[in-house]
């Protein structure tokens, strides 16, 4: 009797599910692949319980006719190879044949698609890898795969997956990464209902995709980055200094517009930016490498995650060229975020001011008495760090005992370039911005001051403007006034599908906040008043912005529901006012402000003190 024997089709298939289908994610991924592949204008994909009750992924591609229809399901059909030197030149984003049938046969696989044109469409069902029912359906324009109960047939799968809230994240950041790779479509993606990812085709400027996916905080502080080599050309987007995360989920490089994890280009983007960022920071880069399909192997790993380069040296060597000359030349010195030209005498050459701040800072580590500083918070998922020990040691001349400037994260440690000042940026003493002389401006951004005794202080303006606004925003809402009068500021704007929607959702809750608008046909609203502070400010941005922060329907229009919006109006009108270097009339306006501001609610910027040194530190050091 023999003892071998040839496995049957169902059983390779949910092998091979396996290794191709690890997750809700993995299918969402495989799915919108055959979309893209498809030629697809517009992919939407419908979550049920975060992909693992339902996966919905349409497309308006070119569909398929009957016989392509049922032949996908057979186990390494393939549309994308022919030949085996096809191996070697592979353009598109999938070629094994193995993703659809392995797909269906751990799920309920229904798949509905029709050609251009045709009378009728195609409608096939499989259940588990069963045998494929095939029927008339309605004609449509592309495909629509639906995808329940996956791995409703493989109990010991199914019970390692996560909960509903991790796969969910899971396949969002699945839509997102294929997302950024084609900013000429639109993806849209939704679970049970709720938006996940709105962002229409954006060809003409791909940073509106990246804030889409990052937040819209992102869009000025991206940069162009383009490097052109003999068989290899680099082209994308990376964000400045400021705009840093404290892991490396900002991190997309992309191969022949194939997402890839390699540790050689994520190390080579680490190395260009290391001496830009402090410890425990990572840098934010959208980076698309095209090369020679003959050039790099995509056929190393089941996920198609990995590659390998013919030439990986040289590939990270003109990576490295990109972002050095980017980086350099520091143009977000320069240059505003809203495209403002460079103001005259501007430095564009000389360390920019993330740099030339940081190395300051690092230069004073040692002035707590042997405790290390907080730094300022400059990114915008910085976190406050917890207070560490006191220093010890006879206290400098006017400090106060219980309110010391500096405390240390941990004990010997150097804290991360997003740590604050607590006693300064949560309650600073009655007065002490109004005793603050302006001495000048450091990095085009921040003034430096002299305190009380020869205290050095540096001031970052757009927290300081922010805190000030915030209160200003607070107070008004608290003093319950009326809609907002009419004004000659107008103009409309078309936004995301799930933006426009919120907005006018809350309109009433806008009007509360100052804001006058209204539905002006289609996803365009008509922005007819904003409040004081705000008049001039990237309206698009900051509609979107505030979309995602208002209260839900229904609930309760205090300040408690109500804050995040504010927070949200605060930083925007902060931006702008800043946008230009202060004058010494406004700064000085602008500290005595400070002083009767409010600086117990969150911001989203709070630390206003980046750095406040004793003379007596300053003496020691210039011995």
């Amino acid at each position: 009797m023999a003892r071998i024997a040839r496995l049957s089709d169902v059983l390779i298939n949910k092998i091979a599910a396996g290794e191709v289908v690890e997750r809700p994610a993995s299918v969402v991924k495989e799915l919108v692949e055959n979309s893209l592949d498809a030629g697809a204008s517009t992919v939407r994909v419908e979550l049920q319980g975060g992909g693992v009750d339902r996966i919905i992924v349409s497309d308006d591609g070119h569909g398929m006719g009957r016989l392509d229809a049922v032949t996908c399901l057979e186990r390494h059909a393939t549309s994308k190879l022919r030949e085996l030197d096809d191996l070697f030149h592979i353009s598109s984003m999938g070629f094994r044949g193995e993703a659809v049938p392995a797909i269906a046969s751990v799920s309920r696989f229904t798949l509905h698609t029709a050609e251009a044109g045709a009378d009728v469409g195609t409608r096939v069902t499989v259940e588990g890898g069963g045998p494929p029912v095939v029927e008339d359906a309605e004609p449509r324009t592309g495909t629509v795969i639906t995808v329940e109960d996956l791995f409703f047939n493989v109990p010991a799968r199914r019970k390692f997956l996560r909960r509903g809230e991790t796969e969910l994240k899971h396949a969002e950041e699945a839509v997102v990464r294929l997302a950024l790779a084609y900013p000429e479509v639109g993806f849209f993606a939704t679970n049970e209902g709720d938006t996940l990812f709105s962002s229409p085709a954006c060809p003409e400027d791909p940073r509106e995709r990246i804030a889409a996916a990052l937040g819209p905080t992102a869009h000025p502080h991206l940069f162009p980055v383009e490097e052109r080599r003999l068989g290899i050309s680099i082209t994308g987007y990376a964000a400045s200094p400021e705009f840093t995360f404290n892991n490396a989920r900002g991190l997309y490089t992309y191969v022949n517009r194939r997402y890839v994890r390699d540790r050689g280009l994520i190390g080579t983007i680490q190395r260009a930016y290391q001496d830009f960022l402090a410890a425990g920071r990572q840098p934010v880069v959208v980076l698309h490498i095209d090369i020679d399909p003959a050039a790099v192997d995509v056929n190393v790993h089941p996920q198609k995650l990995e590659v390998r380069f013919a030439d990986a040296r040289g590939v990270q060597e003109a990576l490295t060229a990109a972002l050095t000359r980017m980086l350099r030349a520091a143009p977000w010195l320069g240059a505003a975020a809203e495209g403002n030209a460079p103001q005259a005498g501007q430095p564009r050459e000389a360390a920019h001011y993330a740099l030339a701040v940081e190395r300051f800072l690092t230069r004073a580590q040692e002035a707590t008495w042997g405790a290390p500083l907080p730094t300022a918070m400059d990114a915008p998922d910085s976190g406050r760090a917890p207070l560490g020990p006191a220093p010890t040691g006879p206290l400098p001349p006017g400090v106060r005992p219980g309110a010391l400037p500096f405390a240390p994260s941990s004990p010997g440690q150097a804290p991360a370039f997003g740590q604050a000042q607590p006693q300064l940026n949560e309650a600073p003493p009655p007065g002490y911005f109004a005793a603050l002389r302006p001495m000048g401006l450091l990095g085009g951004r921040f003034h430096v001051c002299e305190g009380p005794g020869g205290t050095l202080v540096v001031l970052d303006p757009h927290a300081a403007l922010e805190r000030a606004r915030l209160t200003g925003y607070l107070r008004a809402l608290e003093d319950g006034k009326g809609p907002p009068a009419p004004s000659l500021f107008g103009t409309t704007l078309e936004l995301p599908l799930a933006a426009a929607k919120a907005l006018v959702e809350g309109r009433e809750a806008l009007g509360r906040l100052g804001f006058d608008v209204e539905p002006f046909g289609g996803t365009t609203l008509a922005l007819k008043t904003v409040p004081p502070g705000l008049e001039g400010v990237d309206g698009r941005s900051l509609l979107e912005a505030l979309a995602r922060a208002l209260p839900p329907k229904g609930a309760t229009l205090d300040a408690v529901s109500l804050a995040e919006a504010v927070r949200v109006m605060a930083c925007h009108a902060a931006r702008r006012a800043s946008a230009t270097p202060l004058t010494d009339a406004q700064l000085r306006a602008l500290l005595g402000e400070l002083d009767r501001a409010d600086f117990h609610p969150a911001c989203i910027h709070g630390t206003v003190v980046v750095l406040e040194m004793p003379l007596l530190e300053l003496e020691r050091r210039a011995r």
